[in-house]
């Protein structure tokens, strides 16, 4: 066939979704990889837990914009070594962003985020007019 690949099926041509997970399945995961984030939700507040291994409070950012709560991380590392007849040199970008609507009833100016151990902690505090009321009711 020449060198050429013949497809059976037109749409596998441009099966750019199948090409583009290919090439990153190659690449080391932490340059690609977007954290997986897990939310809590209590009669109070919601809760989201972040694992970023590696990163400081220093390297990551918690913007709250109008109704979204963006996080980021932008990290490079350098590394050179230098040794009779040989220089090495090693550069390393770790960057993720993800972006979160936040639900109408969230007290945004009261949002507060921890950063302990690799784990980003975001609390988001619900209004008071979105928690649940306690009314006792009396038996007669």
């Amino acid at each position: 066939m020449n060198g050429l690949i013949r497809y059976t099926k037109p749409a596998e041509l441009f099966d750019w979704s199948r090409l583009i997970d290919n090439f990153f399945d190659d690449v080391p995961a932490w340059e690609t990889r977007r954290p997986a984030v897990d939310v809590r939700e209590t009669e109070k507040e919601y809760q989201m837990e972040v694992e970023l291994p590696g990163l400081t409070e220093n390297d990551i950012e918690v913007k709250v914009e109008e109704n979204l709560l963006t996080l980021s991380s932008k990290k490079e590392e350098k590394q050179e070594e230098k040794n009779k007849g040989y220089l090495i040199r090693e550069r390393r970008k770790h960057e993720f962003k993800r972006s979160f609507v936040l639900p109408e009833e969230t007290s945004r100016d009261k949002i507060k985020a921890e950063f302990k151990n690799g784990l980003l902690t975001v609390t988001l505090p619900k209004t008071p007019k979105a928690q649940p009321k306690l009314i006792d009711v009396k038996v007669n």
